[in-house]
């Protein structure tokens, strides 16, 4: 089994190291177009969303993920990651003209929780893992401020959505790759999983 990271910008050394401790498969760093079609599962990290989005459709490799997610793979997106995920996108995004993957029916707010310096940490409830409140921290944090009927919210703060499923896709709001808490790796690995034995 082979997990792709996609590594043209922001948290990817810290997503690597954190899947490494929760998968024993292949980790690859996915900088060009040409390796997400050999992959059983991406994750798009956090960074800055208007150049992570630029490079992912300039480089070929947004157009590869849109196909293999039509084809159930799983994916996992945090914090700029979710921004990409999402169909629709808040004034920020028009703006700055992002071109969304638009693969989750949701629509993000990308400056949800105030900019760089209001970065925090938060204990959060999260329906999908068991064992307490995940200790999740938030750096220049979007949110889902509305979804259709088949995004599932497993999570909320200040009544806005900071994790959702839809089908095999998990897009969070915050990084859970900076904890030492493999929780949130584990529960996408079983999707990973359980989209394998299909």
């Amino acid at each position: 089994m082979k997990i792709g990271v996609i590594a043209l910008q922001g948290n990817v050394e810290e997503h690597v190291e954190a899947l490494s401790r929760v998968f024993s498969g292949e980790i690859v760093k996915i900088k060009h177009k040409g390796t997400v079609p050999s992959c059983d599962a991406v994750i798009i990290p956090g960074g800055e969303s208007t150049t992570l989005c630029r490079l992912a459709w300039s480089e070929g490799i947004a157009q590869e993920i849109i196909e293999r997610a039509r084809q159930g793979m799983p994916i996992m997106g945090t914090c700029a990651g979710l921004i990409l995920l999402a169909s629709r996108g808040d004034d920020d995004v028009k703006k700055t003209r992002q071109k969304l993957l638009g693969l989750m029916d949701t629509t993000v707010d990308r400056n949800a929780f105030g900019r760089q310096r209001e970065s925090f940490e938060a204990p959060l409830d999260v329906s999908c893992i068991s064992g307490g409140p995940f200790n999740a921290v938030f750096i220049r944090a979007p949110a889902i401020v509305s979804a259709g009927k088949s995004v599932e919210a497993l999570a909320t703060l200040d009544g806005r959505i900071v994790a959702a499923r839809q089908g095999n896709m998990l897009a969070l709001a915050f990084h859970p790759e900076l904890t030492d808490d493999a929780r949130i790796h584990e529960y996408f690995m079983d999707i990973v999983k359980s989209h394998a034995k299909k």
